[in-house]
């Protein structure tokens, strides 16, 4: 799971360039990751399987996320340090990410396909890479039946193509099959009282090289809105007479 900034609020960039200024951000849940994360609540729900909801100390407010997943209903947290404190890039996720899965094994890993910050969606393929794993990215269900999982994978155009993987596996999900579930605040609490979260300390192999950011650029604004002020008759024609203007409209 990874905390990301609330698109909501005013990005700003650091004073170097080369990097967005969390100090004053507001963090939640990537939406990928609610959907990843009820994929396999369904999965338990089918199975009796054990979630364990898994995030990485160096994003903010993760604690969060991971007490919301314990009260929507996994059955463990754990929070993995080890890597370095700001955004960690694709590859130092995958790197840590593996460390704890190869001294905690898991039958499937079932994580977003991709997060806000970080359109790649080089996240699960690159942690199947580091486990030697089979991976299915672009996912919309998964259903595990004796030793064989079966995921739907979607295409561009909304086509599907169903296939089969034994376990274990990584898969990259893009939706789930139905809306995450809600979970209250009450319960919320219940789960931070109770102390649920592990803390453990991965140690990462060397990662590969990749590429580095070397300036970011806020976009540039290529147009404007104008503003129509007036009663309705004299709003209506001067769109008409904008529309006239632009060879939308004749006569």
């Amino acid at each position: 799971m990874k905390a990301v900034p609330d698109l909501v609020e005013e990005i700003e960039l650091t004073p170097d360039g080369t990097g967005i200024d969390r100090e004053f951000l507001t963090f939640v849940l990537n939406e990928w990751d609610a959907q990843a994360l009820e994929e396999a609540l369904l999965v338990k729900d089918a199975t009796g399987a054990e979630v364990t909801a898994a995030g990485l100390a160096a994003d903010p407010d993760i604690d969060q996320a991971l007490y919301t997943a314990l009260a929507k209903g996994a059955d463990a947290a754990v929070k993995i340090s080890g890597g370095a404190d700001g955004g960690l890039q694709t590859r130092e996720r995958a790197a840590l990410f593996a460390a704890y899965l190869t001294s905690e094994p898991a039958d499937l890993v079932i994580t977003g396909v991709q997060a806000p910050d970080d359109l790649d969606g080089q996240l699960p393929p690159m942690l199947a890479a580091c486990l030697g794993l089979p991976h299915v990215s672009v996912v919309v269900g998964v259903e595990a039946s004796g030793d064989t999982v079966t995921v739907r994978q979607e295409f561009a155009g909304g086509r599907l193509q169903e296939l089969r993987v034994r376990p274990p596996a990584v898969i990259g999900v893009q939706a789930a099959r139905q809306a995450p579930r809600y979970a209250p605040i009450t319960r919320i609490r219940q789960a931070m009282q109770a102390g649920g979260l592990r803390d453990v300390a991965a140690t990462p192999a060397a990662t590969v090289p990749g590429p580095s950011v070397r300036r970011m650029y806020r976009p540039e604004k290529s147009g404007h809105a104008e503003m129509l002020a007036g009663g309705a008759d004299e709003v209506a024609a001067r769109i008409v007479d904008l529309l006239q203007a632009r060879g939308l409209v004749k006569g």
